[in-house]
């Protein structure tokens, strides 16, 4: 694919990144017109609209496109380093990991904030990678996407039923972690926002940097260190990336899944598998599904349904459609 497409591509997909934020804060249960919401911004107008603008679509808006940013960023990343088109956070139990370490601070050590919730999710994200990793490679040689595939499903059930059991046993936390359970982007200050951007911005600018090092490891280790790529060094970046952007996903949106796994194919499909143009495609294009998805599950119905719950309504047919068609999937 020639260069020019690429960045017809991209200009699309920034537009529609635009498009999508915008429309993200004119809809849900009271409709704001484009006038009125340039009226707020331009403190020309007070009273209800700007109360809801500010304390609620606005931090909402900033917290998908961070979460979206991260979300996409991490599934490119595991995909790349596991050479498994079908990893994502979700399925290796990454997000379920960094669940369940939030779920045991909220029990076991009482915590409230979200600098604190951060921490555990990192701590929980990265020990579940290495988990996973270890299992994966268990019987020794080379992790094989299979077996990594099935001990993150595996491994993320046991975290899964670990977290729900926390919540039976302990009431008194179950309004907390019911949160992290179900995935929203629902929030009502900027603070999320704020906390979470210079993590999820630090975390997208090391898997960028890593590109070169992605596309050789693709093409296997002997390979790679032929052409002078350090593989290792590229694994440990990209651990360190993925502990950030899912630790920070998890500890402001809760284990949302599906479009980890989602973007990248769609990315691949539209500019090839050189990972230098795949990963600035995804950190644009995840935020549009999740904000796009939070405002269906705003309007479809009253009372609104979890993002998380939509994004499984809207990817699985589109999964479908991009694995029926031939080369969609290769990395």
């Amino acid at each position: 694919m020639h260069t020019r497409q690429r960045l017809t591509w991209l200009a699309i997909a920034l537009i529609s990144l635009c498009v999508i934020m915008l429309a993200s804060l004119c809809f849900g249960a009271k409709a704001i017109p484009l006038h009125q919401l340039w009226n707020i911004a331009s403190g020309h107008e007070t009273g209800l609209a700007k109360t809801i603008i500010y304390e609620g679509r606005l931090p909402r808006t900033l917290n998908g496109l961070f979460v979206g940013m991260a979300l996409g960023t991490s599934g490119a990343l595991i995909q790349a380093i596991t050479r498994n088109p079908l990893a994502d956070p979700g399925i290796l139990g990454v997000n379920l990991g960094a669940s369940l370490a939030i779920a045991l601070s909220i029990v076991f050590l009482g915590a409230t904030q979200l600098s604190e919730f951060f921490f555990y999710a990192a701590i929980g994200a990265l020990l579940a990678s290495l988990l996973v990793y270890y299992v994966g490679r268990l019987g020794g040689g080379r992790v094989d996407p299979l077996k990594l595939t099935l001990a993150g499903v595996a491994i993320g059930a046991v975290f899964g039923g670990l977290s729900s059991a926390l919540t039976l046993f302990n009431p008194s936390a179950f309004d907390q972690i019911r949160f992290w359970s179900v995935g929203s982007l629902d929030i009502r200050n900027l603070a999320v926002p704020f906390f979470i951007a210079p993590v999820v911005i630090i975390g997208c600018l090391i898997a960028l940097a890593i590109t070169p090092a992605l596309n050789a490891f693709g093409l296997g280790d002997s390979l790679a260190t032929a052409l002078g790529s350090q593989p290792a060094r590229a694994q440990i970046l990209a651990l360190i990336a993925i502990t950030l952007l899912c630790g920070a996903a998890t500890a402001a949106a809760g284990p949302i899944g599906f479009v980890s796994l989602m973007i990248p194919h769609i990315a691949r499909w539209m500019v090839g598998p050189d990972q230098r143009w795949v990963m600035p495609f995804c950190i644009i294009l995840t935020p549009c599904l999740l904000l796009f998805a939070d405002i269906v599950g705003r309007v479809l119905i009253v009372g609104e349904l979890r993002v998380s719950i939509v994004t499984a309504f809207l990817g699985a047919p589109i999964l479908i459609y991009l694995v029926r068609r031939k080369g969609a999937s290769s990395l």
